[in-house]
């Protein structure tokens, strides 16, 4: 048979079992990534580009025409990726694609003489619950997690790392579950024993910044942000939703409901007003308001943005390669692609323009504004009365009107009035007579209380209805049509019109009574028949507490994605989530009290030399804190930090004319004041085409696509910030101040008690040797420059005590700059 002079295709698998002496190999797991990289793009998945009709990607297609099973060396397969001869080789020189190697091509042979049989790819199997195997360390494991870590670490020959000590664990359990620093005096009261750790991690659970923490990392997977993005990237009102997020946290909403809410909540029947600002998710998509934008064009964006991130937030799966054809290296096709769509075309919202917002009134809102309206009815009623004292009033006006129109009570009417006036009253029609009416009662001398009255009313209406909640929210309408794009080309109409359907490779049982609607899409997520969104957010909850996930791609679980590096845990922990009923913090707290969760990070001499990547977690992760943390942060260890929940988004310091190149409108950023400017960095104002700078240099996310897993980089720029944003600047002068004011009276005991504020521990020698001189310096060039130190000590709003000499203050305020620059200071560890 002659193959097409290209071919190439992808998945993954989990290795088999040794038969005999020979292992068994797995196509999904070494097979496939092969074929994934270097023959599925010619002979995979896509049917408009694969060549020769063959797919290898099928067994039924690829067997026997290519693959004879159990003869490897007469498998075509074989004998083109093994060939010296150009023109035969596959893949050829021209498609670009990596060569396969001797060592590839051997293990291809091993497989198809083994039978090469086909396994499916992992994350498309509903997870089994694997049996919790069994350990020769009996007293290590504390709980089932600990099990299956340490098994594959026994059978490698690995040991787990000490555990952590006090401190470390108090500090790594409070950023991980409150994005916040513990007290010094939270470890006085931290006991030694399990039920001591217990208890702390139960109390940080249950702290409502668990929630803010938790919110942190939700608003960057679903794409938060306070403005449209596109074009001006102009204001909208959606931090009900970011209070929604929140609260659904605090409470331990189960992530079904959470789930179902977000995508559905609208839908549901007698839905509040919490359901409808969760189903404000669907609309935090980028919108654009530029006047020559294409309507049609930017329908077709809205509706590519909401497959492309919904599928990545609750599936790990990388469907919007599907705009255009079918994809490449996973089942999903191009199909999948606009009848996944259609799932959102019935939701309200305009492709060109100014998003409307809903108002949500509170119960005692709408009682108050109800009564405002009877009040209002009231006064406008006895506004309008037919009165016989008016009719020889408006007599005169109507008189005087037409013999002196352009002075008195006639002066400024507008042209209809005036030609009413000049029309015999016998002859006028009755809109001509009720705009002489309205016209003469708003003027009328006589009604002036009634008017007095009427305007009172409605002023106090206007205030009450401008405290009344506006946002974003789902709002149903009947369904657009959606038809496949050729080519994802939104001109062409000539595509198969498609109606709402689950990608048909995952085989979905869903009950049908016409059309597929958001809520059974949202119930097909967190059904049992989903083999994804279980396993998909267990592996990020992990992140969250380990720095990586077990599946290390967190954004895909497709064929080009990684591999679990303990698929029976994964698979355990899914089953284990779904049989809590998707209980949030019973899964984190299962994976807190784990031994695996409290190992030291310090890598030991073996576990680096055997486990360099931390794989096997052989040890716990250090890492950077995101960036809303670090601020946090700082502003928690001087003192500042304002801890309301929940509320408007805030603006911080940020440097002037920064926004000078957003338009229409022009705008200009203006620092907040009072407890706004001290606020979590949960709630900074998040303008999509211009982040905060502060956040921006710490590798926080614009939040025009979903992110799962932010780069974390080690830059300049971040000392910088740190050293002089005034955000910081302001914090080192704030714990300057406690340390003169409550931390004594000697160097040493001042070093001592800023290091127990900031890190919870005592300066080292080394650091008393380098921080007592730096000290004695700064005062001498603050005490000989008084202006420069009167400049350091106003840096921000905070005032500083009037008692504090400014020199004394400038010169510990440069030593807090250096410990909040500290890495220690901003690492998890």
């Amino acid at each position: 048979m002659v193959l097409a002079r290209s071919w190439c295709w992808i998945l993954l698998l989990p290795l088999g079992t040794a038969m005999g002496a020979e292992p068994i190999i797995s196509f999904t797991r070494q097979i496939k990534p092969i074929l994934a990289s270097k023959c599925f793009a010619c002979h995979g998945p896509d049917e408009k580009e694969r060549k020769a009709e063959l797919r290898l990607d099928v067994r039924d297609e690829a067997v026997p025409s290519v693959i004879k099973p159990g003869d490897g060396e007469h498998s075509e397969v074989v004998v083109r990726i093994t060939t010296t001869d150009a023109d035969s080789r596959m893949p050829p020189a021209d498609s670009k694609k990596p060569v396969i190697t001797a060592d590839e091509a051997r293990l291809i042979r091993q497989w198809i003489d083994q039978g090469a049989e086909y396994d499916a790819h992992w994350a498309y199997v509903k997870p089994a619950r694997p049996a919790v195997p069994e350990v020769n360390d009996q007293r290590w494991p504390v709980n089932a997690i600990d099990h299956f870590i340490l098994a594959k670490l026994e059978t490698k020959g690995v040991s787990p790392s000490p555990g952590a000590d006090k401190r470390t664990l108090l500090r790594r359990l409070s950023f991980d579950l409150t994005g916040l620093p513990p007290a010094a005096k939270q470890l006085e009261e931290f006991g030694d024993g399990q039920k001591e750790y217990e208890a702390l991690v139960d109390y940080l659970l249950a702290s409502p910044h668990f929630g803010e923490r938790m919110a942190q990392y939700w608003l960057d997977v679903v794409r938060y942000a306070d403005t449209g993005g596109y074009h001006s990237d102009n204001h909208r009102d959606v931090w009900a939703y970011r209070d929604y997020v929140i609260e659904a946290f605090n409470r331990n909403k189960p992530f079904d409901q959470f789930t179902v809410e977000q995508l559905a909540g609208d839908l549901l029947s007698g839905a509040t007003d919490e359901q409808r600002i969760a189903s404000g998710y669907n609309r935090l998509l980028q919108t654009t308001e530029e006047g020559g934008a294409q309507p049609k064009e930017y329908a077709a964006k809205y509706a590519a943005d909401r497959v492309r991130n919904t599928s990545v937030i609750w599936l790990a799966s990388t469907m919007g390669c599907c705009e255009c054809h079918s994809h490449k290296y996973d089942p999903f096709t191009q199909k999948d692609f606009y009848s996944f769509a259609a799932f959102f075309a019935d939701i309200s919202e305009k492709p060109v323009g100014r998003q409307d917002q809903t108002k949500l009134a509170t119960p005692q809102q709408a009682a108050e504004l109800k009564a405002i309206d009877e009040e209002l009815a009231a006064a406008k009623a006895e506004y309008l009365a037919k009165i016989p004292e008016l009719a020889a009033a408006r007599e005169t006006w109507e008189a005087t009107a037409r013999e002196k129109p352009s002075k008195g009570l006639a002066k400024g009417l507008a042209a209809p009035v005036l030609a009413a006036l000049k029309e015999e009253p016998a002859k006028r029609t009755p809109k001509q007579e009720e705009l002489l009416d309205a016209e003469f009662r708003k003027q009328a001398p006589e009604l002036a209380r009634e008017r007095e009255k009427v305007a009172a009313i409605e002023m106090k209406r206007a205030t009450v209805d401008a405290a009344v909640l506006s946002t974003l929210v789902s709002m149903p309408v009947q369904p657009r049509t959606t038809r496949i794009l050729a080519r994802g080309n939104w001109l062409d109409d000539s595509g198969e019109i498609v109606e709402p359907a689950i990608p048909g490779f995952l085989a979905a049982k869903m009950s049908q009574n016409g059309r597929l609607s958001r809520l059974e899409l949202a119930r097909w997520f967190v059904s049992r028949d989903n083999p994804l969104t279980a396993r998909v957010f267990v592996n990020r909850l992990w992140k969250l507490v380990f720095g990586r996930g077990i599946v290390k791609s967190l954004e895909d679980f497709g064929s080009q994605g990684e591999f679990p590096t303990h698929p029976e845990l994964l698979d355990w922990l899914a089953n284990d989530f779904i049989d809590s009923g998707w209980d949030v913090k019973r899964m984190l707290k299962l994976m807190v009290m784990s031994r695996v969760y409290r190992q030291l990070s310090v890598p030991t001499k073996e576990t680096l030399a055997k486990d360099p990547a931390n794989d096997m977690f052989s040890r716990q992760n250090r890492f950077r804190l995101d960036a809303e943390f670090i601020r946090d942060n700082a502003l928690a260890v001087s003192g500042l930090l304002v801890k309301k929940i929940g509320g408007p988004s805030v603006k911080p310091y940020q440097p002037a004319g920064y926004w000078q190149y957003l338009n229409f409108p022009k705008r200009e950023w203006e620092n907040d004041h009072g407890d706004n400017q001290y606020r979590r960095g949960l709630y900074t104002y998040w303008q999509r085409t211009f982040l905060h700078p502060s956040l921006a240099a710490f590798d926080a996310s614009s939040r025009e696509e979903c992110t799962v897993d932010r780069p974390r980089s080690n830059t300049p720029q971040q000392a910088l910030v740190l050293l002089n944003d005034p955000t910081y600047v302001e914090a080192a002068r704030a714990l300057a101040a406690k340390v003169l004011q409550s931390g004594g009276t000697a160097t040493d005991e001042r070093l001592r008690f800023a290091f127990q504020r900031v890190l919870i521990r005592d300066p080292r020698p080394d650091e008393m040797a380098i921080l007592i001189p730096l000290v004695d310096k700064h005062r001498q060039e603050f005490a000989a420059d008084k202006p420069s130190a009167e400049k350091l000590v106003t840096v921000g709003d905070f005032k500083s005590p009037a008692d504090l000499d400014a020199a004394e203050l400038a010169a510990w305020t440069s030593v807090c700059r250096v410990l909040l620059n500290l890495h220690e200071t901003i690492t998890r560890n």
